[in-house]
């Protein structure tokens, strides 16, 4: 199921690999989604504002993990576009290591430092319990969730985006059943949520890893490929620090964001929660476009295509544009119905509230579109100091929007905030793309 993306119609194969990303990527907002919906229904709005207090608190640590992770798998993707496999070994025996470490490292400083976390965001005292027990035993589970996150990019980084998405279909029907079993039947509350979500991971995290043993002979390593190589190291850990505090930056924009909206309440806490989690399924054909656009541009970056690597980013911001039209026509009408998914009984203020976020936020994603076609592309080609400056342009807009909100108590305030990143971020990647390719075409014309 491999994939060679640096030869034949960039269509066929952008669309092609794309598919099977999205659909993982919804399957794994099921995790999410499933747990807040359960949570909201059988256990009320203060449980479910309690899960969704600690999204932000999630973004800022898997974030920075899954980060990292993220650029360990790039040169794996340029040494297979390359087509030198001893190498490309190198670096994913370098990869399982360096992640290992972080692992362990930020397992222990996020349990450890939760306490201290929820109250620098303001967590409302009445769920301030709730939030901390929940969030904790998902911070426990890290490494099944950076288990499954690594492979899974490792896979993709060689063309394979199918498998994946295979073992989050087995893994989200589990997450169904025991959030069922946990929460309904043996009473277990909001950390049978988390301890649904973390047997879920497990799963997919362990399937992924016999996959690859028994089917997959280009990521198989022997013994001499497990060691600190002080080359690959360097460029793994040169790529994936800017993806990580990239990730990080946004995430404590979210958190700056998410301690304004804890100011409003548990009923808007709540609104937001819902309306997030509805944004979250319809938003990831911009998370599936930038993977695949990470992997064509890293295979093509591999060997100096700039024509296929410019007609793959026209392509994706095609896609892109359209899809953006038709979501914001499709999805407003929805959101009361949507909403009644979430909660039970009276929803017109949830309802009310959520409807304000998702006009907002829809009305500014071909912006967000923009922001993970450029960041991956550049990102793939080694230049990962632009799109981690595009996360500090981020937070600038997210932070001001949160300041205005807090200042004028508008709750309108915090929903333009992620809407504000976007259009600042979305227009810094798209110039800093231009200026980019423009300085490797003259480079190569001097050639």
């Amino acid at each position: 199921m491999e994939m060679n993306m640096t030869r034949g119609n960039p269509w066929r194969l952008i669309l092609r690999f794309m598919l099977p990303v999205f659909l993982g990527n919804v399957f794994y907002q099921c995790y999410n989604i499933t747990d807040t919906i359960i949570v909201g229904r059988f256990l009320g709005v203060e449980a479910l504002a309690a899960v969704g207090a600690t999204g932000s608190i999630s973004f800022l640590i898997f974030g920075f993990v899954n980060g990292m992770t993220m650029g360990f798998t790039i040169p794996v993707a340029q040494k297979f576009g390359e087509g030198n496999e001893e190498q490309m070994k190198r670096y994913v025996g370098s990869a399982l290591l360096l992640a290992a470490v972080i692992v362990a490292v930020m397992t222990v400083c996020s349990v450890l430092g939760m306490d201290w976390l929820l109250t620098m965001m303001r967590a409302p005292e009445d769920i301030f319990h709730l939030s901390k027990e929940y969030i904790t035993i998902i911070c426990g589970g890290m490494v099944f969730s950076v288990l499954y996150s690594l492979l899974s990019g490792l896979l993709r980084a060689i063309g394979n985006s199918k498998v994946p998405l295979y073992f989050l279909i087995i893994a989200s029907v589990i997450n169904v059943v025991l959030d069922i079993v946990f929460i309904a039947i043996c009473d277990m509350g909001v950390a049978g949520a988390a301890y649904a979500t973390v047997v879920s991971q497990m799963v997919s995290g362990i399937l992924c890893l016999i996959y690859i043993l028994r089917k997959v002979p280009a990521l198989q390593l022997e013994k001499k490929h497990f060691r600190f190589d002080p080359m690959c190291c360097g460029k793994q850990i040169k790529l994936g620090i800017p993806m990580a505090l990239q990730f990080s930056i946004t995430a404590f924009g979210t958190i700056v964001t998410q301690t304004a909206l804890n100011t409003f309440g548990s009923t808007i806490v709540a609104s937001y929660v819902v309306a997030g989690k509805i944004e979250q399924i319809i938003n990831q054909p911009y998370d599936a476009l930038g993977v695949t656009i990470a992997t064509y541009s890293a295979q093509n970056w591999g060997v100096r295509d700039l024509k296929r690597l410019q007609k793959g980013c026209r392509i994706a911001n095609t896609i892109s544009v359209v899809y953006s039209v038709l979501i914001f026509l499709i999805i407003n009408p929805l959101v009361p119905y949507l909403v009644r998914l979430f909660v039970s009984g009276d929803a017109v203020a949830i309802t009310k509230y959520a409807r304000i976020y998702v006009f907002i936020g829809t009305s500014f994603f071909i912006p967000l579109g923009m922001i993970m076609i450029f960041r991956n592309m550049l990102q793939s080609c080694d230049f990962a100091l632009l799109p981690m400056l595009g996360g500090a342009v981020e937070l600038a807009g997210r932070v001001g929007a949160a300041f205005f909100a807090v200042h004028f108590h508008s709750y309108v305030g915090v929903c333009f905030s992620n809407a504000s990143a976007w259009f600042f971020a979305g227009n810094y990647l798209m110039i800093a793309y231009l200026v980019v390719m423009g300085r490797i075409k003259r480079r190569q014309a001097a050639v």
